[in-house]
């Protein structure tokens, strides 16, 4: 089991969330279960699934850059009873090779873990063909897979560990880059389907996901300073949602869902959903990418230009908060 402390936070925050995920909590899996296979699209180097592969040769497998054929291959292993883990970046495997998710790990339920590398607007300078952000929308909408998205690389580990001890296809969503910030800094259960509340407040409540709860922490600081105190929820799986920590917070002035991702099909969809479902009149303010492509450039450039900086974040909630009360 992957445990967190401040030492090791540190470490984990140098791999970021695909180094932490496959070169720490995959090995730590696998000490203890030989049954893991790994299939990569030419991914291995850029997430840190090189000391996996030298160990344990006969159980990774590389396609090259051919994610249908990922796909395919993973649920031959999963046919035959293996655990398996199919990686490459976000946007390929959550586009790409969607129709084979869907008839082998949705329609077939396979238990394959469907890994999506640098998601979000990790892979900066490459632009907009390979920033991902409608991966959640599209995973979501697959009948029987579970969406989980870390918000730091220590919980990556913890996710893709947890995903090994279940039977069920799992996408898995890693966003932000290499020395990403660190939320956790001591150990924590981490519960599939159980969301995380990391700071309580009596105004707002903010359900965050990924790369965004770390910034959304921060912004929820600086609203402190203007006398707007919000609870901070970090909302890890986003399928299935948890329904009753939304429902506890009902009675908050404005819910906001904050996400390195389009806002159509997002966690702040999920959650719109549920409110109407309910009929709940609760103001909700979903911040996310605003359905449009960006600009290419780093990485901070990119959180600027979509306004998901903690700045941007605390300055457009104030002003919607403000406005409705």
């Amino acid at each position: 089991m992957v445990k967190i402390n401040k030492l090791n936070s540190k470490i984990f925050s140098k791999l970021g969330q695909n180094g932490a995920a496959f070169g720490i909590g995959l090995i730590d899996f696998q000490k203890s279960n030989l049954n893991t296979y790994v299939v990569s699209a030419d991914m291995s180097k850029p997430v840190g699934l090189d000391r996996f592969k030298l160990t344990y040769p006969e159980n990774f497998f590389n396609v090259g850059i051919a994610e249908q054929n990922l796909i395919g291959v993973a649920a031959g292993l999963a046919s035959e009873g293996k655990k398996v883990i199919a990686n490459a970046q976000a946007c390929f495997i959550s586009m790409r090779s969607c129709e084979q998710i869907r008839q082998y790990m949705g329609y077939m339920s396979l238990n394959i873990i469907a890994v999506g590398i640098s998601s979000g607007f990790a892979l900066t300078y490459f632009g907009n063909t390979h920033y991902c952000i409608e991966d959640i929308s599209i995973m979501k909408s697959i009948p029987g897979v579970t969406i989980l998205s870390p918000s730091d690389a220590g919980q990556a580990a913890k996710a893709l560990y947890m995903s090994l001890e279940l039977n069920k296809p799992i996408y898995i969503r890693l966003t932000g880059t290499p020395n990403c910030p660190i939320v956790y800094e001591e150990d924590y259960n981490f519960e599939i389907g159980n969301s995380i509340k990391l700071k309580e407040g009596k105004d707002i409540t903010i359900f965050s996901t990924g790369s965004m709860v770390y910034n959304s922490m921060i912004a929820s600081k600086l609203m402190e300073k203007q006398g707007i105190k919000s609870t901070v929820i970090d909302m890890h799986t986003i399928k299935p949602l948890d329904l009753k920590t939304i429902e506890n917070n009902y009675n908050k002035k404005l819910i906001v869902s904050v996400e390195e991702h389009n806002i159509i099909g997002g966690l702040g969809t999920s959650i719109a959903e549920y409110l109407s479902s309910k009929g709940k009149k609760t103001q909700l303010m979903r911040i996310g990418v605003r359905d449009k492509f960006s600009k290419p450039g780093d990485y901070h450039y990119l959180l600027e230009q979509n306004r998901l900086t903690p700045e941007y974040i605390s300055e457009d909630i104030i002003k919607y908060y403000n406005s409705i009360t």
